[in-house]
Protein backbone atom coordinates (compact mmCIF):
# COMPACT_ATOMS: atom_id res chain seq x y z
CA UNK A 1 0.00 0.00 0.00
CA UNK A 2 1.47 3.13 -0.93
CA UNK A 3 5.06 3.78 -1.67
CA UNK A 4 6.41 3.29 1.70
CA UNK A 5 9.36 5.34 1.60
CA UNK A 6 10.35 7.82 4.18
CA UNK A 7 11.06 11.18 1.94
CA UNK A 8 7.91 11.24 1.33
CA UNK A 9 8.15 14.60 -0.32
CA UNK A 10 10.63 13.89 -3.21
CA UNK A 11 8.88 10.78 -4.03
CA UNK A 12 5.05 11.22 -3.50
CA UNK A 13 5.24 15.06 -4.28
CA UNK A 14 8.11 15.05 -6.91
CA UNK A 15 11.88 16.52 -6.34
CA UNK A 16 12.22 20.00 -4.66
CA UNK A 17 13.26 22.48 -7.31
CA UNK A 18 16.52 24.20 -6.23
CA UNK A 19 15.70 28.29 -7.36
CA UNK A 20 15.70 31.65 -6.08
CA UNK A 21 14.32 32.68 -3.01
CA UNK A 22 11.66 34.47 -3.20
CA UNK A 23 11.56 37.84 -1.24
CA UNK A 24 9.28 37.85 1.58
CA UNK A 25 8.56 40.53 4.01
CA UNK A 26 10.91 40.02 6.85
CA UNK A 27 9.50 39.91 10.22
CA UNK A 28 12.69 40.64 11.72
CA UNK A 29 13.17 44.11 11.79
CA UNK A 30 10.16 45.64 12.77
CA UNK A 31 10.45 48.30 15.41
CA UNK A 32 8.95 48.02 18.68
CA UNK A 33 7.29 51.58 18.46
CA UNK A 34 4.80 49.75 15.38
CA UNK A 35 3.44 48.15 18.31
CA UNK A 36 2.85 50.39 20.87
CA UNK A 37 3.67 48.20 23.82
CA UNK A 38 5.46 49.09 27.07
CA UNK A 39 8.70 47.88 28.20
CA UNK A 40 8.99 44.21 30.13
CA UNK A 41 6.74 44.32 33.41
CA UNK A 42 7.28 43.25 37.16
CA UNK A 43 3.96 43.27 38.64
CA UNK A 44 2.39 42.61 42.10
CA UNK A 45 -0.24 40.13 42.98
CA UNK A 46 -2.29 42.49 43.91
CA UNK A 47 -2.18 44.59 40.56
CA UNK A 48 -3.14 41.45 39.09
CA UNK A 49 -5.65 40.45 41.57
CA UNK A 50 -7.08 44.04 41.02
CA UNK A 51 -7.14 43.69 37.06
CA UNK A 52 -8.72 39.97 37.16
CA UNK A 53 -11.54 41.37 39.38
CA UNK A 54 -9.99 38.87 41.84
CA UNK A 55 -9.14 36.00 39.33
CA UNK A 56 -12.60 35.91 39.06
CA UNK A 57 -14.37 32.89 37.28
CA UNK A 58 -16.30 35.29 34.81
CA UNK A 59 -12.88 35.84 33.64
CA UNK A 60 -11.54 32.80 32.47
CA UNK A 61 -10.91 32.06 28.99
CA UNK A 62 -8.46 29.40 29.20
CA UNK A 63 -9.56 25.77 28.12
CA UNK A 64 -11.48 23.41 30.89
CA UNK A 65 -12.07 26.37 32.65
CA UNK A 66 -10.64 26.33 36.80
CA UNK A 67 -9.83 22.37 36.31
CA UNK A 68 -6.93 23.26 34.46
CA UNK A 69 -3.38 23.01 35.93
CA UNK A 70 -2.57 26.61 34.73
CA UNK A 71 -5.71 28.92 33.90
CA UNK A 72 -6.02 31.78 32.13
CA UNK A 73 -7.89 35.20 32.74
CA UNK A 74 -8.71 37.88 30.91
CA UNK A 75 -7.77 41.37 32.65
CA UNK A 76 -7.42 45.02 32.28
CA UNK A 77 -4.89 47.40 33.60
CA UNK A 78 -4.81 50.39 35.20
CA UNK A 79 -4.68 52.42 31.80
CA UNK A 80 -6.90 50.44 29.81
CA UNK A 81 -4.51 47.72 28.36
CA UNK A 82 -6.67 44.44 27.93
CA UNK A 83 -4.44 41.68 29.16
CA UNK A 84 -4.40 37.68 29.66
CA UNK A 85 -2.84 36.60 32.59
CA UNK A 86 -1.12 32.86 33.11
CA UNK A 87 -1.72 31.72 36.73
CA UNK A 88 0.96 28.64 37.15
CA UNK A 89 -0.68 25.76 39.59
CA UNK A 90 1.43 25.90 43.19
CA UNK A 91 3.73 23.61 42.46
CA UNK A 92 5.38 25.02 38.91
CA UNK A 93 8.07 26.61 38.34
CA UNK A 94 9.96 26.01 42.15
CA UNK A 95 13.07 28.15 41.16
CA UNK A 96 12.19 31.70 41.54
CA UNK A 97 15.11 32.61 39.41
CA UNK A 98 14.56 30.66 36.25
CA UNK A 99 11.04 31.42 36.27
CA UNK A 100 12.59 35.14 35.87
CA UNK A 101 15.20 34.07 33.63
CA UNK A 102 12.96 32.74 30.93
CA UNK A 103 10.23 35.29 31.54
CA UNK A 104 12.44 38.25 31.00
CA UNK A 105 14.08 36.89 27.81
CA UNK A 106 10.97 36.04 26.34
CA UNK A 107 9.77 39.58 26.90
CA UNK A 108 12.63 41.33 25.48
CA UNK A 109 10.43 39.57 21.83
CA UNK A 110 8.29 42.59 20.48
CA UNK A 111 6.74 41.20 17.14
CA UNK A 112 3.00 41.62 15.29
CA UNK A 113 3.21 38.05 14.79
CA UNK A 114 3.28 36.99 18.45
CA UNK A 115 0.67 37.72 21.51
CA UNK A 116 3.82 39.26 23.16
CA UNK A 117 4.61 38.93 26.81
CA UNK A 118 4.22 42.24 28.62
CA UNK A 119 5.58 41.34 31.77
CA UNK A 120 5.01 38.53 34.81
CA UNK A 121 4.75 38.01 38.67
CA UNK A 122 6.82 36.40 40.75
CA UNK A 123 5.57 36.83 44.52
CA UNK A 124 5.74 34.04 47.61
CA UNK A 125 4.40 31.17 46.01
CA UNK A 126 2.52 32.74 43.17
CA UNK A 127 4.01 32.58 38.98
CA UNK A 128 2.44 35.15 37.04
CA UNK A 129 2.80 35.96 33.06
CA UNK A 130 0.89 38.68 31.62
CA UNK A 131 0.68 38.69 27.90
CA UNK A 132 -1.22 41.12 25.22
CA UNK A 133 -5.03 39.62 25.18
CA UNK A 134 -6.55 38.26 21.98
CA UNK A 135 -10.19 38.51 21.98
CA UNK A 136 -10.71 36.61 19.07
CA UNK A 137 -10.32 33.13 20.37
CA UNK A 138 -8.18 30.57 18.84
CA UNK A 139 -7.74 28.42 15.84
CA UNK A 140 -8.90 25.41 17.32
CA UNK A 141 -12.36 27.02 17.72
CA UNK A 142 -11.97 28.74 14.51
CA UNK A 143 -11.18 25.18 12.95
CA UNK A 144 -13.11 22.32 14.76
CA UNK A 145 -15.71 24.05 16.63
CA UNK A 146 -16.83 27.12 14.08
CA UNK A 147 -20.20 28.17 14.66
CA UNK A 148 -20.96 30.52 11.62
CA UNK A 149 -18.93 29.91 8.70
CA UNK A 150 -16.23 27.46 8.68
CA UNK A 151 -12.68 29.16 7.66
CA UNK A 152 -11.72 30.05 4.19
CA UNK A 153 -8.87 28.60 2.11
CA UNK A 154 -7.18 32.19 2.02
CA UNK A 155 -7.59 32.83 5.64
CA UNK A 156 -5.62 29.43 6.19
CA UNK A 157 -3.09 29.95 4.14
CA UNK A 158 -2.78 33.42 6.08
CA UNK A 159 -2.32 31.54 9.66
CA UNK A 160 0.08 28.93 8.09
CA UNK A 161 1.95 32.09 6.66
CA UNK A 162 1.80 34.19 9.68
CA UNK A 163 2.97 31.34 11.85
CA UNK A 164 5.66 30.57 10.36
CA UNK A 165 6.66 33.98 10.42
CA UNK A 166 6.17 34.16 14.08
CA UNK A 167 8.02 30.99 14.54
CA UNK A 168 11.01 32.91 11.95
CA UNK A 169 10.92 35.98 14.01
CA UNK A 170 11.89 33.93 17.01
CA UNK A 171 14.46 32.07 15.97
CA UNK A 172 16.54 34.92 14.55
CA UNK A 173 16.42 35.92 18.19
CA UNK A 174 17.77 33.15 19.94
CA UNK A 175 14.47 31.70 21.02
CA UNK A 176 13.74 28.37 18.08
CA UNK A 177 12.08 26.10 20.95
CA UNK A 178 8.43 26.23 21.71
CA UNK A 179 6.65 24.07 23.33
CA UNK A 180 3.73 22.26 22.38
CA UNK A 181 2.69 23.68 19.34
CA UNK A 182 -1.28 23.41 18.16
CA UNK A 183 -3.95 24.92 17.18
CA UNK A 184 -4.96 26.09 20.78
CA UNK A 185 -1.37 28.38 20.84
CA UNK A 186 -2.65 30.10 17.87
CA UNK A 187 -4.71 32.87 18.91
CA UNK A 188 -6.41 36.07 16.93
CA UNK A 189 -6.48 39.69 17.69
CA UNK A 190 -8.50 42.21 17.58
CA UNK A 191 -8.18 42.73 13.60
CA UNK A 192 -8.29 38.86 13.61
CA UNK A 193 -4.89 38.71 12.33
CA UNK A 194 -3.60 35.02 13.55
CA UNK A 195 -0.82 35.40 16.45
CA UNK A 196 1.31 32.71 18.50
CA UNK A 197 0.86 32.79 21.74
CA UNK A 198 4.07 33.95 23.74
CA UNK A 199 3.26 31.59 26.63
CA UNK A 200 4.88 28.43 24.60
CA UNK A 201 7.99 30.33 24.20
CA UNK A 202 9.02 29.58 28.32
CA UNK A 203 10.70 26.80 29.09
CA UNK A 204 8.68 24.34 30.77
CA UNK A 205 8.81 24.30 34.90
CA UNK A 206 10.16 20.70 36.09
CA UNK A 207 6.65 19.13 35.15
CA UNK A 208 8.75 18.17 32.09
CA UNK A 209 6.28 18.07 29.73
CA UNK A 210 5.95 19.53 26.97
CA UNK A 211 3.85 17.89 24.78
CA UNK A 212 -0.15 18.33 26.69
CA UNK A 213 -1.69 16.66 23.52
CA UNK A 214 -2.29 12.46 22.20
CA UNK A 215 1.06 11.00 21.94
CA UNK A 216 0.01 10.54 18.35
CA UNK A 217 0.66 14.22 17.82
CA UNK A 218 4.44 14.73 19.30
CA UNK A 219 7.50 14.09 17.05
CA UNK A 220 8.76 11.07 16.90
CA UNK A 221 12.00 12.19 18.69
CA UNK A 222 10.63 13.45 21.64
CA UNK A 223 9.08 9.76 22.55
CA UNK A 224 13.03 8.83 22.59
CA UNK A 225 14.48 11.95 24.27
CA UNK A 226 12.06 13.68 25.98
CA UNK A 227 13.32 17.10 24.43
CA UNK A 228 12.20 19.56 22.08
CA UNK A 229 14.48 20.87 19.44
CA UNK A 230 14.10 23.44 16.68
CA UNK A 231 12.75 20.35 14.39
CA UNK A 232 10.67 18.92 16.85
CA UNK A 233 9.05 22.58 16.35
CA UNK A 234 8.90 22.05 12.67
CA UNK A 235 7.07 18.62 13.15
CA UNK A 236 4.39 20.64 15.17
CA UNK A 237 4.09 23.27 12.32
CA UNK A 238 3.35 19.75 10.08
CA UNK A 239 0.59 18.86 11.97
CA UNK A 240 -0.82 22.39 12.32
CA UNK A 241 -0.72 22.14 8.44
CA UNK A 242 -3.08 19.48 8.18
CA UNK A 243 -5.29 20.99 11.03
CA UNK A 244 -5.67 23.49 8.56
CA UNK A 245 -6.03 21.60 5.62
CA UNK A 246 -8.43 18.82 7.09
CA UNK A 247 -10.37 21.23 9.53
CA UNK A 248 -10.15 18.26 11.68
CA UNK A 249 -7.10 17.17 14.43
CA UNK A 250 -5.63 13.67 12.11
CA UNK A 251 -3.20 11.95 13.47
CA UNK A 252 0.00 12.19 11.25
CA UNK A 253 0.53 8.57 10.66
CA UNK A 254 -3.15 8.40 9.29
CA UNK A 255 -2.41 11.71 6.93
CA UNK A 256 0.53 10.14 6.02
CA UNK A 257 -0.92 7.11 4.66
CA UNK A 258 -3.38 9.02 2.99
CA UNK A 259 -0.49 11.30 1.70
CA UNK A 260 1.21 8.15 0.02
CA UNK A 261 -2.20 6.82 -1.68
CA UNK A 262 -1.92 10.01 -3.10
CA UNK A 263 -5.70 10.44 -1.73
CA UNK A 264 -6.06 14.20 -1.57
CA UNK A 265 -9.83 14.63 -1.66
CA UNK A 266 -9.88 12.63 1.96
CA UNK A 267 -7.32 14.68 3.21
CA UNK A 268 -8.56 17.90 2.48
CA UNK A 269 -12.12 19.36 4.23
CA UNK A 270 -15.15 19.57 2.26
CA UNK A 271 -16.08 22.86 3.25
CA UNK A 272 -13.13 23.67 0.96
CA UNK A 273 -14.45 22.52 -2.03
CA UNK A 274 -13.85 24.28 -4.73
CA UNK A 275 -11.78 26.89 -3.36
CA UNK A 276 -8.34 26.01 -4.28
CA UNK A 277 -6.76 24.42 -7.35
CA UNK A 278 -5.65 20.77 -6.57
CA UNK A 279 -1.68 22.55 -7.38
CA UNK A 280 -2.30 24.53 -4.20
CA UNK A 281 -3.43 21.46 -2.21
CA UNK A 282 -0.67 19.61 -3.51
CA UNK A 283 1.80 21.99 -2.56
CA UNK A 284 0.45 22.48 1.11
CA UNK A 285 0.23 18.58 1.76
CA UNK A 286 4.18 18.73 0.04
CA UNK A 287 5.31 21.49 2.83
CA UNK A 288 3.31 19.41 5.91
CA UNK A 289 4.91 16.14 4.40
CA UNK A 290 8.21 17.85 4.73
CA UNK A 291 8.07 18.76 8.11
CA UNK A 292 6.90 15.64 9.61
CA UNK A 293 9.89 13.67 7.81
CA UNK A 294 10.93 11.04 10.20
CA UNK A 295 14.60 12.04 10.43
CA UNK A 296 14.73 15.86 12.09
CA UNK A 297 17.55 16.82 9.92
CA UNK A 298 15.30 16.61 6.98
CA UNK A 299 12.79 19.10 8.14
CA UNK A 300 12.74 22.53 6.17
CA UNK A 301 13.61 25.46 8.82
CA UNK A 302 11.01 28.10 9.52
CA UNK A 303 12.87 30.38 6.80
CA UNK A 304 12.03 28.22 3.99
CA UNK A 305 8.80 27.66 5.36
CA UNK A 306 7.57 31.48 5.11
CA UNK A 307 9.54 31.21 1.24
CA UNK A 308 7.23 28.63 0.01
CA UNK A 309 3.99 29.86 1.39
CA UNK A 310 4.36 33.60 0.21
CA UNK A 311 3.85 32.96 -3.26
CA UNK A 312 0.57 30.57 -2.46
CA UNK A 313 -1.32 33.52 -0.46
CA UNK A 314 -4.37 34.27 -1.91
CA UNK A 315 -6.94 37.48 -1.94
CA UNK A 316 -3.62 39.29 0.19
CA UNK A 317 -6.08 42.62 -0.04
CA UNK A 318 -8.98 41.54 1.79
CA UNK A 319 -8.72 42.35 5.94
CA UNK A 320 -8.50 39.25 8.03
CA UNK A 321 -11.92 40.32 10.15
CA UNK A 322 -13.47 40.25 6.09
CA UNK A 323 -12.25 36.93 5.20
CA UNK A 324 -13.40 35.24 8.73
CA UNK A 325 -16.62 36.95 8.50
CA UNK A 326 -16.22 38.67 12.25
CA UNK A 327 -17.53 42.42 12.38
CA UNK A 328 -14.87 44.93 13.25
CA UNK A 329 -15.08 47.98 15.00
CA UNK A 330 -18.15 50.13 14.74
CA UNK A 331 -20.24 46.99 13.15
CA UNK A 332 -19.41 44.85 15.79
CA UNK A 333 -21.34 46.78 17.57
CA UNK A 334 -24.50 44.63 19.19
CA UNK A 335 -27.64 46.04 19.15
CA UNK A 336 -27.45 48.80 22.36
CA UNK A 337 -29.84 49.74 25.02
CA UNK A 338 -30.97 52.54 26.09
CA UNK A 339 -28.16 53.05 28.38
CA UNK A 340 -25.44 52.08 25.82
CA UNK A 341 -26.68 54.30 23.05
CA UNK A 342 -26.67 56.87 25.73
CA UNK A 343 -23.15 56.07 26.18
CA UNK A 344 -21.94 56.25 22.25
CA UNK A 345 -23.35 60.00 22.19
CA UNK A 346 -22.23 60.88 25.85
CA UNK A 347 -25.40 61.67 26.51
CA UNK A 348 -24.65 62.02 30.31
CA UNK A 349 -28.31 63.43 31.17
CA UNK A 350 -30.35 60.61 29.93
CA UNK A 351 -27.27 58.00 32.00
CA UNK A 352 -28.02 60.06 34.79
CA UNK A 353 -31.70 59.20 34.79
CA UNK A 354 -31.29 55.45 34.03
CA UNK A 355 -28.81 54.92 36.93
CA UNK A 356 -31.07 57.36 39.43
CA UNK A 357 -33.91 54.87 38.64
CA UNK A 358 -32.14 51.62 39.00
CA UNK A 359 -31.11 52.47 42.37
CA UNK A 360 -29.25 50.14 44.45
CA UNK A 361 -30.50 47.38 43.70
CA UNK A 362 -27.88 45.79 42.36
CA UNK A 363 -25.66 46.38 45.88
CA UNK A 364 -27.72 43.18 47.29
CA UNK A 365 -24.10 41.90 48.73
CA UNK A 366 -23.44 45.27 50.40
CA UNK A 367 -26.83 45.95 51.60
CA UNK A 368 -26.88 42.97 53.83
CA UNK A 369 -23.33 43.62 55.29
CA UNK A 370 -25.15 47.55 55.67
CA UNK A 371 -27.70 46.37 57.94
CA UNK A 372 -25.66 44.27 60.11
CA UNK A 373 -23.09 46.86 60.94
CA UNK A 374 -25.43 49.81 61.13
CA UNK A 375 -25.29 49.78 65.28
CA UNK A 376 -21.91 51.83 65.46
CA UNK A 377 -22.31 56.04 65.46
CA UNK A 378 -19.39 56.15 62.58
CA UNK A 379 -21.33 53.83 60.00
CA UNK A 380 -24.35 55.91 61.01
CA UNK A 381 -22.14 58.77 59.97
CA UNK A 382 -20.98 57.06 57.03
CA UNK A 383 -24.49 55.87 55.69
CA UNK A 384 -25.48 60.02 55.98
CA UNK A 385 -22.77 60.73 54.06
CA UNK A 386 -24.62 58.46 51.30
CA UNK A 387 -27.70 59.28 51.65
CA UNK A 388 -26.86 63.10 51.29
CA UNK A 389 -24.71 61.96 48.02
CA UNK A 390 -27.73 60.38 46.90
CA UNK A 391 -29.60 63.28 47.42
CA UNK A 392 -27.37 65.75 45.87
CA UNK A 393 -27.11 63.35 42.83
CA UNK A 394 -30.80 63.36 42.94
CA UNK A 395 -31.00 67.11 42.41
CA UNK A 396 -28.10 66.99 39.77
CA UNK A 397 -25.74 69.14 42.41
CA UNK A 398 -23.02 66.95 41.25
CA UNK A 399 -20.07 68.74 42.75
CA UNK A 400 -22.01 68.17 46.20
CA UNK A 401 -21.73 64.35 45.19
CA UNK A 402 -18.44 63.71 44.64
CA UNK A 403 -18.13 65.58 48.00
CA UNK A 404 -20.32 62.88 50.14
CA UNK A 405 -19.40 60.12 48.11
CA UNK A 406 -16.11 60.53 48.87
CA UNK A 407 -16.62 60.63 52.86
CA UNK A 408 -18.43 57.38 51.93
CA UNK A 409 -15.38 55.83 49.86
CA UNK A 410 -12.97 56.90 52.39
CA UNK A 411 -13.80 55.53 55.13
CA UNK A 412 -13.42 51.69 53.42
CA UNK A 413 -15.82 50.41 55.53
CA UNK A 414 -18.50 49.32 53.64
CA UNK A 415 -17.95 48.69 49.56
CA UNK A 416 -21.00 49.63 47.09
CA UNK A 417 -20.19 49.32 43.53
CA UNK A 418 -23.45 51.85 43.09
CA UNK A 419 -21.69 54.42 44.88
CA UNK A 420 -18.44 53.97 42.46
CA UNK A 421 -21.00 54.41 39.26
CA UNK A 422 -23.06 57.59 40.73
CA UNK A 423 -19.28 59.27 41.56
CA UNK A 424 -18.01 58.08 38.28
CA UNK A 425 -20.82 59.76 36.25
CA UNK A 426 -20.23 63.15 38.45
CA UNK A 427 -17.05 62.82 37.67
CA UNK A 428 -18.32 63.28 33.80
CA UNK A 429 -20.40 65.75 34.60
CA UNK A 430 -17.73 67.83 35.73
CA UNK A 431 -15.75 67.29 33.24
CA UNK A 432 -13.51 64.84 34.89
CA UNK A 433 -13.24 61.77 32.65
CA UNK A 434 -10.27 60.26 33.97
CA UNK A 435 -11.22 59.88 37.27
CA UNK A 436 -14.41 58.71 36.27
CA UNK A 437 -12.89 56.29 34.45
CA UNK A 438 -11.12 55.10 37.81
CA UNK A 439 -14.46 54.63 38.96
CA UNK A 440 -16.09 52.72 36.77
CA UNK A 441 -12.91 50.16 36.73
CA UNK A 442 -13.04 50.01 40.30
CA UNK A 443 -16.82 49.09 40.13
CA UNK A 444 -16.10 46.52 38.05
CA UNK A 445 -13.16 45.13 40.58
CA UNK A 446 -16.60 44.90 43.09
CA UNK A 447 -18.64 43.38 40.53
CA UNK A 448 -17.15 41.82 37.70
CA UNK A 449 -20.04 40.99 35.53
CA UNK A 450 -21.81 44.38 36.17
CA UNK A 451 -22.88 45.65 32.69
CA UNK A 452 -23.02 49.66 34.20
CA UNK A 453 -19.54 49.48 35.27
CA UNK A 454 -18.28 48.91 31.31
CA UNK A 455 -20.84 51.26 30.25
CA UNK A 456 -19.64 54.12 32.14
CA UNK A 457 -16.03 53.14 31.31
CA UNK A 458 -17.06 53.27 27.88
CA UNK A 459 -18.80 56.77 28.43
CA UNK A 460 -15.49 57.66 30.00
CA UNK A 461 -13.39 56.48 26.98
CA UNK A 462 -15.57 57.93 24.24
CA UNK A 463 -15.01 61.28 26.18
CA UNK A 464 -11.24 61.01 26.81
CA UNK A 465 -10.90 60.73 22.96
CA UNK A 466 -10.58 56.49 23.34
CA UNK A 467 -12.87 55.50 20.31
CA UNK A 468 -11.76 52.21 19.92
CA UNK A 469 -11.35 50.94 23.75
CA UNK A 470 -14.51 52.53 24.56
CA UNK A 471 -16.23 50.38 21.85
CA UNK A 472 -14.23 47.28 23.43
CA UNK A 473 -16.07 48.40 27.00
CA UNK A 474 -18.97 48.62 24.91
CA UNK A 475 -19.50 45.60 23.72
CA UNK A 476 -18.17 43.77 26.78
CA UNK A 477 -21.17 45.59 28.44
CA UNK A 478 -23.97 45.09 25.79
CA UNK A 479 -22.84 40.89 26.22
CA UNK A 480 -23.12 41.12 29.99
CA UNK A 481 -26.62 43.18 29.82
CA UNK A 482 -27.59 40.34 27.36
CA UNK A 483 -26.82 37.53 29.62
CA UNK A 484 -28.41 39.28 32.77
CA UNK A 485 -31.58 39.44 30.83
CA UNK A 486 -31.37 36.38 29.69
CA UNK A 487 -31.28 34.80 32.84
CA UNK A 488 -33.70 37.22 34.49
Amino acid sequence: MGCGCSNLSACCWGPEVDGPVLETQSVENEENNELDLPAFHEYTIEQLRMATSGFAVENIVSEHGEKAPNVVYKGKLEDQRRIAVKRFNRSAWPDTRQFLEEARAVGQLRNTRLANLLGCCCESDERLLVAEYMPNDTLAKHLFHWETQPMKWAMRLRVALYLAQALEYCTSKGRALYHDLNAYRIVFDDDCNPRLSCFGLMKNSRDGKSYSTNLAFTPPEYLRTGRVTAESVMYSFGTLLLDLLSGKHIPPSHALDLIRDRNLQMLTDSCLEGQFSDDEGTELVRLASRCLQYEPRERPNPKSLVAALVPLQKDTEVPSHVLMGIPHGAAALPNLSPFGEACVRTDFTAIHEIIESIGYKDDEGAATELSFQMWTNQMQETLNSKKKGDVAFRHKDFRAAIECYSQFIDVGTMVSPTVFARRSLSYLMNDMPQEALSDAAQAQVIFPVWHIALYLQAAALFALGKKDEAQVALKEGSILESKRNASA
